[in-house]
């Protein structure tokens, strides 16, 4: 919203010019969300020691194709390395990590001893990533 809050509290004017509309710059949201998770993403690998090829499963939140599969260049994997749960069930928002790992443990992706890596992207750019290794249930 371009108005709201103590700096431009509302009025008649800043009501009238549609000032208190939301509205979400999604060009930009989608650039910064694909360099942080693909930044984020290629800093654990590399600080662990590994490289994309050593991945076997990228599971990253899942918002947008879009930026999953610009994430997934930017690293470098290949798309068997990656989990998509978003073209069945959609942005299941804070669920979209844990509904896809149980995706690819039903699916015999998760094999015990796989380099997995988790990443997120959310609300107020925010962005986080878990590197670990698969121990079956």
């Amino acid at each position: 919203m371009d108005a709201g809050g103590s700096l431009h509290p509302a009025s008649h004017a800043t009501v009238d010019d549609g000032k208190h509309n939301i509205y979400q710059a999604g060009r930009d949201v989608y650039k910064f969300a694909v360099k942080g998770m693909a930044g984020i993403t290629a800093e654990i690998v590399e600080k662990n020691g590994f490289k994309g090829s050593d991945v076997d499963l990228f599971v990253p939140h899942q918002a947008n194709i879009r930026i999953i599969e610009a994430a997934q260049r930017r690293v470098g994997l290949e798309d068997s390395q990656v989990c998509i749960t978003i073209d069945r069930f959609g942005n299941t928002t804070s669920a979209s990590i844990p509904s896809a790992l149980r995706v690819a443990y039903e699916d015999g992706r998760l094999k015990e001893g796989a380099l997995v890596v988790l990443c997120a992207f959310g609300a107020g750019f925010t962005w986080g990533s878990t590197l670990l290794r698969w121990t079956a249930p």
